[in-house]
Parts: structure tokens; sequence; C-alpha cells
């Protein structure tokens, strides 16, 4: 079977995206839900009351859908897998935007000097 450049690539590509897609939706239901790194460390050293009441992350537009690492709105059950899908897919293309965004500039006249 002859596979071309281009279609391994987008084989290794989408195998990827794929796998990465299970894991967020899969095992994210399984995730801890002891404090994380940071939330664990103010705990620790007694300096999580100090946090700000109205943090610059709940202004920003994405704090309406998301809290935590949930959806909000969702029942429990579905809402932390579903985070994940929606993360890992965004996450996937702003990747792939700005390597097509990187590859154009690399491929321009200029860039060959």
């Amino acid at each position: 079977m002859n596979h071309s450049p281009s279609s391994k690539y987008k084989t290794f590509i989408f195998t990827g995206l794929g796998s990465a897609l299970m894991i967020a939706v899969l095992l994210s239901p399984l995730a801890s839900n002891h404090p994380d790194g940071l939330d664990r460390v103010a705990q620790d050293h007694n300096f999580e009351k100090k946090a700000e009441i109205n943090p610059p992350a709940q202004k920003l537009p994405f704090h309406a859908i998301f809290d935590e690492y949930s959806l909000r709105g969702v029942p429990k059950s579905v809402a932390t897998p579903l985070a994940g899908l929606i993360g890992t897919l965004v996450a996937f293309g702003l990747s792939c935007g700005l390597g097509k965004i990187g590859s154009k500039k690399s491929d321009s006249p200029d860039s060959h000097s």
C-alpha cells in the first residue's frame, strides 16, 4: 500500500488528536478532587484567604462557561469530560492555526535570505 507523505502526516495528526480526546474525556473523571499545586501551596502556607475577591480571570469571557475544570450548567457527571473535550479541541485548533501562520511566514520569499 502506497501512502503519500501528506496522508501519513494527516493519519499521525488525527491519531494523536483522537488519543488526546479519549484521554480528556475518559480519564478526566478520574482526576483527583484534592487541590492542585498552587491551591495546595496556598493552603499549606495559609495564604489562600488572601486571594482577591474578584480575580482578573473571572473577567475573561470564558469564565461564564467554565468553572475550574468543568462546564457550568451541565450535569456534574459530564461537566468535566465535556470541558476536557472542548479544551482539547480548542488547544488543537489554536496549535494548527499558529502552525499554519508560522509555516506561511517561513515559506515566504523573504524568509530564504
